[in-house]
């Protein structure tokens, strides 16, 4: 393939509006990373998150930290060119993997993902990150993935919530994440009609979120992978982070390091 580098327009605005759509990036990536969601559907692991709707319509499948048992997901990791693009998006020397995420949004599912942002739910911090949403299905603008621009810079961490509405950490007194929903017109927000092996790029920062599939006929499967850069540490979530790496024995602070997360891509 050609060179799969961002140009220099493209790291200026994923730093400016904190995401940015790759055209094609994954292309080849599509048959194995199909292949390796049908094994782990198969086969899910304890972290798998799924949710089936009260009102009885279609699934939404989700399962974190696969990468070392799908062996797809285990070549994506080492040899796709994901490490050396997230690098340089991050302006990084390093591209180190911090985890997989599946996503499938069967039709019809009522499943709305809410506005919020990755960080605040992540065991990683620093200011050098980079999440791909790779849909492996085309994906109409109005079921996409949905980003405020600029949110990554807005210098707060909200308060991260579960898909119930339910706090993830007790005696969070941190800010809500906006009324975006009813307040649309007061912020910028970026989405794209996606073709499978098209890739968002968005900061762990930025506020997102994704409609229903209600009025799509096909399955929305994603392959989500995040990558961290030079300055990431390690944060204690107090073991109730998503997903939450609970045999790590990093403190606060450390480097984020270990063999969880391999550096893939090095300057």
């Amino acid at each position: 393939m050609t060179n799969p580098l961002p140009d220099q327009s493209t790291i200026e605005q994923f730093e400016r509006d904190g995401a940015v759509v790759l055209r094609g990036l994954f292309s080849e990536w599509i048959e194995p990373l199909s292949e390796g969601i049908e094994t782990l559907m198969a086969d899910p692991s304890p972290l798998e998150r799924s949710y089936n709707p009260a009102d009885g319509s279609a699934p939404f499948f989700q399962d974190l930290c696969n990468w070392q048992r799908i062996e797809p997901f285990s070549d994506f990791v080492h040899t796709s060119p994901a490490a050396a693009v997230a690098a340089s998006l991050m302006r990084s020397s390093t591209g180190r993997f911090f985890h997989d995420h599946v996503l499938v949004k069967e039709p019809g599912t009522s499943i709305v993902t809410p506005w919020h942002q990755d960080q605040p739910y992540y065991c990683a911090q620093g200011q050098q990150s980079v999440s791909f949403w790779i849909p492996l299905d085309p994906v109409a603008r109005e079921i996409s993935l949905q980003c405020v621009a600029g949110s990554h810079r807005w210098g707060k961490l909200h308060k991260p919530q579960r898909f119930d509405g339910t706090d993830l950490y007790e005696n969070d007194d941190s800010e809500a994440v906006p009324d975006i929903d009813n307040n649309r017109d007061d912020y910028e927000i970026l989405s794209w009609a996606m073709q499978p092996g098209d890739a968002v790029a968005f900061n762990f920062r930025t506020v997102h979120g994704a409609a229903a599939n209600t009025g799509q006929g096909s399955r929305r499967r994603v392959f989500s992978a995040r990558w961290v850069g030079d300055d990431a540490q390690f944060i204690d979530r107090k073991g109730k982070g998503s997903p939450p790496f609970k045999d790590l024995t990093l403190q606060t602070g450390e480097p984020l390091d270990g063999p969880q997360f391999p550096v893939a891509w090095r300057a």
